[in-house]
Protein backbone atom coordinates (compact mmCIF):
# COMPACT_ATOMS: atom_id res chain seq x y z
CA UNK A 1 0.00 0.00 0.00
CA UNK A 2 0.67 3.46 -0.57
CA UNK A 3 1.13 6.33 1.89
CA UNK A 4 1.82 10.07 1.33
CA UNK A 5 3.48 12.49 3.73
CA UNK A 6 2.86 16.37 3.44
CA UNK A 7 6.23 17.99 2.28
CA UNK A 8 6.49 21.95 1.48
CA UNK A 9 9.23 22.24 -1.04
CA UNK A 10 9.84 25.79 -1.65
CA UNK A 11 6.84 26.32 -0.22
CA UNK A 12 4.61 24.59 -2.24
CA UNK A 13 2.81 21.44 -0.86
CA UNK A 14 3.84 18.11 -2.34
CA UNK A 15 2.96 14.95 -1.53
CA UNK A 16 5.72 12.49 -1.22
CA UNK A 17 4.85 8.13 -1.35
CA UNK A 18 6.32 5.52 -0.06
CA UNK A 19 6.00 1.97 0.42
CA UNK A 20 4.38 0.89 3.77
CA UNK A 21 4.02 -2.53 2.82
CA UNK A 22 5.06 -4.37 -0.72
CA UNK A 23 3.10 -7.52 0.20
CA UNK A 24 0.65 -7.27 -3.08
CA UNK A 25 3.70 -4.92 -5.11
CA UNK A 26 6.67 -6.56 -7.16
CA UNK A 27 9.81 -6.05 -5.59
CA UNK A 28 11.48 -4.33 -9.02
CA UNK A 29 8.30 -0.98 -8.91
CA UNK A 30 10.75 1.76 -6.92
CA UNK A 31 8.78 4.45 -4.55
CA UNK A 32 6.85 7.31 -6.50
CA UNK A 33 8.58 10.69 -7.04
CA UNK A 34 7.17 13.45 -5.55
CA UNK A 35 3.74 14.30 -6.53
CA UNK A 36 2.51 18.22 -6.69
CA UNK A 37 -0.95 19.04 -5.39
CA UNK A 38 -1.41 20.67 -8.69
CA UNK A 39 -4.51 19.39 -11.17
CA UNK A 40 -6.32 16.33 -10.09
CA UNK A 41 -8.88 14.21 -12.45
CA UNK A 42 -10.65 11.19 -12.42
CA UNK A 43 -10.57 10.83 -16.62
CA UNK A 44 -9.58 7.31 -18.38
CA UNK A 45 -6.06 7.18 -16.94
CA UNK A 46 -5.01 4.77 -20.38
CA UNK A 47 -4.07 6.69 -23.20
CA UNK A 48 -1.53 6.28 -25.74
CA UNK A 49 0.23 8.60 -27.27
CA UNK A 50 -1.64 10.82 -29.56
CA UNK A 51 0.88 10.56 -32.80
CA UNK A 52 3.06 7.56 -32.75
CA UNK A 53 6.85 8.08 -33.80
CA UNK A 54 7.90 6.30 -37.02
CA UNK A 55 9.67 3.44 -35.01
CA UNK A 56 6.36 2.99 -33.06
CA UNK A 57 4.24 3.27 -36.32
CA UNK A 58 6.36 0.51 -37.42
CA UNK A 59 5.85 -1.99 -34.80
CA UNK A 60 2.02 -1.41 -34.58
CA UNK A 61 2.00 -2.03 -38.33
CA UNK A 62 3.90 -5.32 -38.08
CA UNK A 63 1.35 -6.52 -35.05
CA UNK A 64 -1.72 -5.53 -36.66
CA UNK A 65 -0.83 -7.75 -40.09
CA UNK A 66 0.27 -10.70 -37.87
CA UNK A 67 -3.38 -10.12 -36.23
CA UNK A 68 -4.78 -10.15 -39.28
CA UNK A 69 -3.16 -13.02 -40.66
CA UNK A 70 -3.97 -15.09 -37.34
CA UNK A 71 -7.40 -13.54 -37.00
CA UNK A 72 -8.87 -13.44 -40.88
CA UNK A 73 -12.90 -13.01 -41.61
CA UNK A 74 -14.06 -16.47 -41.72
CA UNK A 75 -17.01 -18.69 -40.69
CA UNK A 76 -18.95 -18.20 -38.70
CA UNK A 77 -19.10 -14.59 -39.34
CA UNK A 78 -21.09 -14.29 -36.31
CA UNK A 79 -18.05 -15.16 -34.50
CA UNK A 80 -14.97 -13.36 -36.11
CA UNK A 81 -17.11 -10.29 -37.53
CA UNK A 82 -17.41 -8.76 -33.90
CA UNK A 83 -14.21 -10.09 -32.92
CA UNK A 84 -12.37 -8.35 -35.73
CA UNK A 85 -14.27 -5.23 -35.56
CA UNK A 86 -13.71 -5.34 -31.53
CA UNK A 87 -10.04 -5.47 -31.47
CA UNK A 88 -8.83 -3.61 -34.38
CA UNK A 89 -11.31 -0.56 -33.03
CA UNK A 90 -9.91 -0.37 -29.76
CA UNK A 91 -7.77 2.61 -28.63
CA UNK A 92 -4.28 1.97 -29.38
CA UNK A 93 -1.52 1.51 -26.32
CA UNK A 94 2.18 1.48 -26.41
CA UNK A 95 2.78 -2.04 -24.44
CA UNK A 96 2.28 -4.46 -27.16
CA UNK A 97 5.03 -2.36 -29.34
CA UNK A 98 6.84 -2.25 -26.45
CA UNK A 99 7.17 -5.84 -25.91
CA UNK A 100 8.10 -6.05 -29.67
CA UNK A 101 10.97 -3.25 -29.47
CA UNK A 102 12.71 -4.94 -25.95
CA UNK A 103 12.46 -8.25 -27.84
CA UNK A 104 14.62 -6.61 -30.55
CA UNK A 105 16.87 -4.78 -28.74
CA UNK A 106 18.62 -8.18 -27.72
CA UNK A 107 17.88 -10.50 -30.30
CA UNK A 108 17.83 -8.23 -33.18
CA UNK A 109 14.68 -10.21 -34.70
CA UNK A 110 11.36 -8.21 -33.34
CA UNK A 111 9.05 -11.39 -34.60
CA UNK A 112 10.81 -13.06 -31.74
CA UNK A 113 8.07 -11.67 -29.69
CA UNK A 114 5.64 -11.11 -32.28
CA UNK A 115 2.97 -13.33 -30.18
CA UNK A 116 3.36 -12.30 -27.00
CA UNK A 117 3.03 -8.64 -28.28
CA UNK A 118 -0.13 -9.77 -30.08
CA UNK A 119 -1.82 -11.37 -26.90
CA UNK A 120 -1.61 -8.39 -25.31
CA UNK A 121 -3.66 -6.75 -28.29
CA UNK A 122 -6.09 -9.18 -27.59
CA UNK A 123 -5.97 -9.00 -23.68
CA UNK A 124 -6.20 -5.11 -23.87
CA UNK A 125 -8.56 -5.09 -26.55
CA UNK A 126 -11.06 -7.72 -24.29
CA UNK A 127 -10.98 -5.39 -21.40
CA UNK A 128 -11.43 -2.31 -23.02
CA UNK A 129 -14.80 -3.90 -24.29
CA UNK A 130 -15.88 -4.82 -20.82
CA UNK A 131 -15.16 -1.51 -19.73
CA UNK A 132 -17.14 -0.12 -22.14
CA UNK A 133 -19.99 -2.18 -22.02
CA UNK A 134 -22.97 0.03 -20.39
CA UNK A 135 -24.33 -0.41 -16.40
CA UNK A 136 -27.54 -1.48 -15.70
CA UNK A 137 -28.67 1.98 -14.77
CA UNK A 138 -29.63 2.53 -10.83
CA UNK A 139 -33.09 3.67 -11.19
CA UNK A 140 -35.03 4.96 -13.94
CA UNK A 141 -34.44 7.91 -15.55
CA UNK A 142 -36.32 10.83 -15.10
CA UNK A 143 -38.64 12.33 -18.10
CA UNK A 144 -36.69 14.35 -20.91
CA UNK A 145 -33.21 13.22 -19.32
CA UNK A 146 -32.62 10.65 -22.58
CA UNK A 147 -29.75 12.31 -24.28
CA UNK A 148 -29.71 13.51 -28.01
CA UNK A 149 -29.48 11.58 -30.50
CA UNK A 150 -25.90 13.25 -31.61
CA UNK A 151 -24.42 12.59 -28.13
CA UNK A 152 -24.50 8.94 -27.82
CA UNK A 153 -21.97 6.72 -29.03
CA UNK A 154 -22.15 4.70 -31.91
CA UNK A 155 -22.33 0.38 -30.76
CA UNK A 156 -21.36 -1.72 -33.66
CA UNK A 157 -23.03 -4.80 -32.10
CA UNK A 158 -25.08 -5.41 -28.72
CA UNK A 159 -24.06 -5.08 -25.10
CA UNK A 160 -24.47 -9.00 -25.13
CA UNK A 161 -22.57 -9.46 -28.23
CA UNK A 162 -19.60 -7.38 -26.85
CA UNK A 163 -19.48 -9.42 -23.73
CA UNK A 164 -19.15 -12.67 -24.87
CA UNK A 165 -16.66 -11.39 -27.65
CA UNK A 166 -14.49 -10.27 -25.00
CA UNK A 167 -14.63 -13.18 -23.36
CA UNK A 168 -13.74 -15.18 -26.20
CA UNK A 169 -10.66 -12.74 -26.77
CA UNK A 170 -8.79 -13.72 -23.30
CA UNK A 171 -8.46 -17.42 -24.18
CA UNK A 172 -7.67 -16.74 -27.63
CA UNK A 173 -4.81 -14.37 -26.67
CA UNK A 174 -2.91 -17.04 -24.57
CA UNK A 175 -4.12 -19.89 -27.56
CA UNK A 176 -1.51 -17.09 -30.32
CA UNK A 177 1.26 -17.59 -27.16
CA UNK A 178 1.15 -21.41 -26.40
CA UNK A 179 1.08 -21.90 -30.11
CA UNK A 180 4.33 -20.04 -30.37
CA UNK A 181 6.00 -23.15 -28.62
CA UNK A 182 8.88 -24.96 -30.37
CA UNK A 183 10.58 -28.45 -29.78
CA UNK A 184 13.41 -26.14 -28.04
CA UNK A 185 12.46 -26.44 -24.16
CA UNK A 186 14.25 -23.39 -23.83
CA UNK A 187 11.62 -21.28 -25.50
CA UNK A 188 8.69 -23.11 -24.47
CA UNK A 189 10.18 -21.94 -20.67
CA UNK A 190 10.42 -18.49 -22.22
CA UNK A 191 6.98 -18.75 -23.32
CA UNK A 192 5.25 -20.16 -19.85
CA UNK A 193 6.94 -17.10 -18.30
CA UNK A 194 5.59 -14.69 -20.55
CA UNK A 195 1.95 -16.63 -19.89
CA UNK A 196 2.35 -16.19 -16.11
CA UNK A 197 3.71 -12.39 -16.40
CA UNK A 198 0.64 -11.21 -18.61
CA UNK A 199 -1.59 -13.12 -16.31
CA UNK A 200 -0.53 -11.31 -13.10
CA UNK A 201 -0.16 -7.67 -15.42
CA UNK A 202 -3.73 -7.81 -16.27
CA UNK A 203 -5.48 -9.73 -13.58
CA UNK A 204 -6.50 -9.02 -10.10
CA UNK A 205 -3.99 -7.71 -8.81
CA UNK A 206 -2.85 -5.37 -11.71
CA UNK A 207 -4.76 -4.06 -14.67
CA UNK A 208 -8.26 -5.08 -13.36
CA UNK A 209 -7.87 -3.78 -9.43
CA UNK A 210 -6.17 -0.80 -11.28
CA UNK A 211 -9.64 -0.39 -12.95
CA UNK A 212 -11.69 -1.02 -9.47
CA UNK A 213 -9.70 1.65 -7.73
CA UNK A 214 -10.29 4.41 -10.58
CA UNK A 215 -14.06 3.80 -10.09
CA UNK A 216 -13.38 3.94 -6.44
CA UNK A 217 -11.58 7.12 -7.03
CA UNK A 218 -14.98 8.29 -9.33
CA UNK A 219 -17.23 7.69 -6.53
CA UNK A 220 -15.13 9.67 -4.13
CA UNK A 221 -15.50 12.87 -2.77
CA UNK A 222 -12.19 13.00 -0.65
CA UNK A 223 -9.49 15.30 -0.46
CA UNK A 224 -6.83 16.33 -3.11
CA UNK A 225 -4.04 14.20 -1.04
CA UNK A 226 -6.44 10.97 -0.84
CA UNK A 227 -6.66 11.93 -4.82
CA UNK A 228 -3.21 11.97 -5.73
CA UNK A 229 -2.38 8.96 -3.76
CA UNK A 230 -4.78 6.85 -5.56
CA UNK A 231 -3.76 8.29 -8.79
CA UNK A 232 -0.45 7.14 -8.41
CA UNK A 233 -1.24 3.70 -7.17
CA UNK A 234 -3.94 2.98 -10.16
CA UNK A 235 -0.92 4.71 -12.62
CA UNK A 236 1.55 1.74 -11.47
CA UNK A 237 -0.79 -0.72 -11.96
CA UNK A 238 -1.98 0.44 -14.94
CA UNK A 239 0.32 2.69 -17.23
CA UNK A 240 3.44 1.26 -15.11
CA UNK A 241 2.69 -2.02 -14.55
CA UNK A 242 1.46 -2.87 -18.16
CA UNK A 243 4.46 -1.33 -20.00
CA UNK A 244 6.56 -2.98 -17.17
CA UNK A 245 5.23 -6.41 -18.56
CA UNK A 246 5.40 -5.69 -22.31
CA UNK A 247 9.32 -5.03 -22.12
CA UNK A 248 10.29 -7.81 -19.53
CA UNK A 249 7.80 -10.07 -21.88
CA UNK A 250 9.57 -9.17 -25.06
CA UNK A 251 12.94 -9.44 -23.24
CA UNK A 252 11.92 -12.61 -22.23
CA UNK A 253 11.63 -14.38 -25.70
CA UNK A 254 14.46 -12.08 -26.95
CA UNK A 255 16.89 -14.79 -24.85
CA UNK A 256 17.66 -12.02 -22.34
CA UNK A 257 19.93 -11.85 -19.19
CA UNK A 258 18.39 -12.01 -16.20
CA UNK A 259 19.43 -8.61 -15.22
CA UNK A 260 18.52 -7.28 -19.08
CA UNK A 261 14.91 -8.30 -17.88
CA UNK A 262 14.59 -6.38 -15.02
CA UNK A 263 16.23 -3.70 -16.32
CA UNK A 264 13.77 -3.08 -19.14
CA UNK A 265 11.23 -4.17 -16.99
CA UNK A 266 11.99 -1.31 -15.02
CA UNK A 267 12.57 0.72 -18.08
CA UNK A 268 8.88 -0.03 -19.16
CA UNK A 269 7.52 0.44 -16.00
CA UNK A 270 9.17 4.38 -16.45
CA UNK A 271 7.65 4.69 -19.72
CA UNK A 272 4.77 3.67 -18.76
CA UNK A 273 4.34 6.03 -15.95
CA UNK A 274 5.56 8.76 -17.85
CA UNK A 275 2.53 8.36 -20.14
CA UNK A 276 0.53 8.39 -16.73
CA UNK A 277 1.98 11.68 -15.41
CA UNK A 278 1.49 13.91 -18.92
CA UNK A 279 -2.04 12.50 -18.89
CA UNK A 280 -2.71 13.78 -15.17
CA UNK A 281 -0.28 17.12 -15.19
CA UNK A 282 2.36 16.13 -13.01
CA UNK A 283 4.85 18.30 -15.84
CA UNK A 284 7.58 18.76 -13.00
CA UNK A 285 8.27 15.06 -11.86
CA UNK A 286 7.94 13.65 -15.56
CA UNK A 287 11.68 14.90 -16.37
CA UNK A 288 12.88 13.14 -13.24
CA UNK A 289 10.99 9.64 -14.67
CA UNK A 290 12.50 10.27 -17.82
CA UNK A 291 16.18 10.42 -16.34
CA UNK A 292 15.27 6.79 -14.63
CA UNK A 293 14.14 5.29 -17.64
CA UNK A 294 17.67 6.61 -19.41
CA UNK A 295 19.42 5.18 -17.04
CA UNK A 296 18.20 1.66 -17.41
CA UNK A 297 19.40 2.29 -21.31
CA UNK A 298 22.45 3.10 -20.16
CA UNK A 299 23.34 -0.57 -19.20
CA UNK A 300 22.52 -1.83 -22.69
CA UNK A 301 24.41 1.01 -24.67
CA UNK A 302 27.37 0.15 -22.44
CA UNK A 303 27.31 -3.10 -23.97
CA UNK A 304 26.80 -1.84 -27.40
CA UNK A 305 23.44 -2.30 -28.04
CA UNK A 306 21.93 -0.21 -30.07
CA UNK A 307 18.99 2.29 -27.95
CA UNK A 308 18.00 4.74 -29.84
CA UNK A 309 15.23 3.11 -30.98
CA UNK A 310 13.53 1.66 -27.97
CA UNK A 311 14.61 5.65 -26.99
CA UNK A 312 11.87 7.13 -28.49
CA UNK A 313 9.21 5.37 -26.23
CA UNK A 314 10.43 8.03 -23.77
CA UNK A 315 7.70 10.89 -24.45
CA UNK A 316 9.26 14.23 -25.17
CA UNK A 317 7.71 16.53 -23.52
Amino acid sequence: MVVGSMLHINGNPTVHFSCKSNHDRPSYIPKPTAVKMTTITTTTITTAPSILQPYWASLQADIEAHLKHVMPYKDPLVVFEPMHHLVFSAPRTTVPALCLAAGELLSGDRHQAMAAASALVLLLAANHTHEQIPSKPKSKPKPMSRPKSNTMSFRAFSPGIELMTGDGLIPFGFELLSKSCDSVQENSDRVLRVIIEISRAVGSKGLIDAQYKKFLLSESDGGESCHVERIMDIMEKNEGGLHACGASCGAMLGGGSEEEIERLRKFGFYVGMIQGMVNEGFWEEVEVVKDLAFKELQYFKDNNRDVDAISSFIIHV
